[in-house]
Order: C-alpha cells, then structure tokens, then sequence
C-alpha cells in the first residue's frame, strides 16, 4: 500500500490529508493558534476544590480554568507534586531525578480535596483541548510519545502493545526495555517497535529522557500559570505515529513547514528525507491531489 502526506497551509491553519493509494482516507485540521494542544505541559495553579464532583480547578492561563478530575490525577500525584516544588526551587542544578524519592501511591476511590489540599501548584498535561466556553481538561498522567516508546515518569512499568501478536517478540522488548530503562520512568512500547533494534529503541529513549530533563529546566524558577512543553506540531505527530515504508511522498505548500518537516524526517528517518518535496504549483495543492 502507497501512502501519502499532502499538507496544505493557509491563513487559517494546516490542513494535513492522509491518501492511501491515491483515495483519501484521513484528514486532520491544526488551528493557527495552537497554544492549548493536547499534550502540552504546564505548570498550573490548582484554583478551587469541587468536592461534589471530587474535582479540581486548575488556572493555567486559559480564560477559563481547566478542569482536573481525581480519576485523572495519575496514582503517582504526589510525587509529581513533590518533584514540582523541587523542580521549581533546584537553584544549584543538583537535581537528579534517578535519585527522585517517590511518594505513596493514591487509591483509585479517595477524595481530590485530601490530594490538592493547599491547592498547591503542580505539573499537569492537557487532555482535551479547550471547547466553546469549556476550559481544556488536565491529567496528571504524564507521558512522553517517541516514535516507538511513551516515556512515563514517576512508576517503574513497561508495558508492550497489545496489538503486537507475537508472544516471543513481546517478551524480547519487554526483556529489552526492562534492561535500559532508567530509574523512576516506565515505558509503553509501542506496535511500531515490533522488530526493533535495541539500539533504535534506545536512540528513542534518550531522546525522551532529554525531553524531561528540558521539562525539568524549563520548571526552574517558574510561576503558575505557564507552559513548560510544547507537543509537537500535529504535522510531525502525525509523522511519528504513521511514518513506515508504505509513505512514497510527503508534499507541503509552505517553505517553514517544508524545513520543520525536512528536519523532523532527517532526525528520524533519514532515509526518508527525499521523499519530502515543496508545492510551487499556481493549482491549489488539494485540487491537485483530488482531495
């Protein structure tokens, strides 16, 4: 099966079109303003406690506070909680987080109000995007999406897709990641890990684990509200989940996303870089493509 990428930017947005062999099979819209995007990481400012809902308010700069339930809170919220103030007040950059001493898991039935008592600040990630006058949800689950592994701070987990059949290839990565992973992070492998080297998982891991050293530097000295990471744009998101051997052609209209693409491609597979090329066409790009 051939697979193409057809982006087409506008004034408005990107609009990102999947084809298989040639048909039009999924279609993906980013806005311009792209500030709350699912998965970015903020340090938020818990507001008001609804113990009715057993939920929380959360201000992380949206106009609306965003809205954080206790069965999103994630079983390690303490820890994250207690890493969020050591992150914040680390003025020697002595902060080692294999050495991050963990706190006591929360059970699934407690009450928000004896968790974020104080309404303490605390590192969240966006669920949902904000919707009409809806303020974006939040989870405490923290995770990091590589190409082939999540990063999961704060537990000691690896899980392997389910969604790959083989008994024998899932006990070698699990085996595998069980070996490299660093302390206090869990890993979920994921299916397009199937038949990976260890030392193409372990470029994906250390790429991860940069991304939470960078999250930890960017806590230094910060206040609520502000955000502390940016999920990649859903270009090279899109890239990341789907990008194999069946792509034959990646096509952009637009000479910034055409170098942000080209770099993202170059990183991670570069052997795919020329199959990357620019739209200079008067034709509008999706007229071009029957989309």
């Amino acid at each position: 099966m051939n697979k193409d990428l057809i982006i087409n930017s506008s004034a408005d947005g990107v609009e990102i079109a999947l084809l298989e062999d040639k048909k039009l099979v999924e279609i993906h819209n980013e806005k311009m303003d792209t500030r709350w995007a699912v998965g970015d990481l903020y340090l938020g400012k818990v507001r008001k406690i609804i113990p009715g809902l057993n939920a929380a308010f959360v201000d992380v700069g949206f106009e609306k506070d965003a809205f954080l339930h206790y069965t999103d809170l994630s079983p390690y919220v303490k820890s994250i909680i207690k890493y969020t103030q050591e992150a914040i007040h680390n003025n020697d950059n002595s902060f080692d987080f294999s050495k991050f001493q963990s706190e006591a898991e929360i059970v699934k039935t407690g009450k928000i109000s004896e968790v974020l008592n104080g309404k303490p600040n605390v590192l969240v990630q966006i669920l949902k995007e904000p919707i009409a006058a809806k303020g974006p949800r939040l989870t405490c689950e923290i995770s990091l999406a590589g190409r082939f592994i999540v990063l999961t701070p704060f537990n000691e987990i690896v899980a392997v897709s389910k969604k790959i059949h083989s008994g024998e290839e899932r006990k070698r990565l699990q085996k595998m990641m069980e070996s490299i992973r660093p302390k206090n992070f869990g890993v979920i492998v994921r299916t397009a890990a199937e038949g990976k080297s260890t030392a193409e998982l372990h470029e994906d891991l250390l790429t991860l684990v940069e991304n939470w050293k960078n999250i930890q530097a960017n806590l230094k000295g910060a206040m609520a509200p502000s955000r502390i990471m940016s999920e990649e744009s859903k270009t090279t998101s899109i890239l990341r989940d789907l990008l194999n051997e069946d792509f034959n052609k990646i096509v952009v209209n637009d000479k910034k996303i055409f170098d942000v693409t080209l770099s993202y491609l170059q990183r991670i597979a570069p052997a795919k870089a020329n199959i990357l090329s620019l739209h200079n066409s008067d034709q509008d790009i999706f007229d071009q493509y029957g989309i």
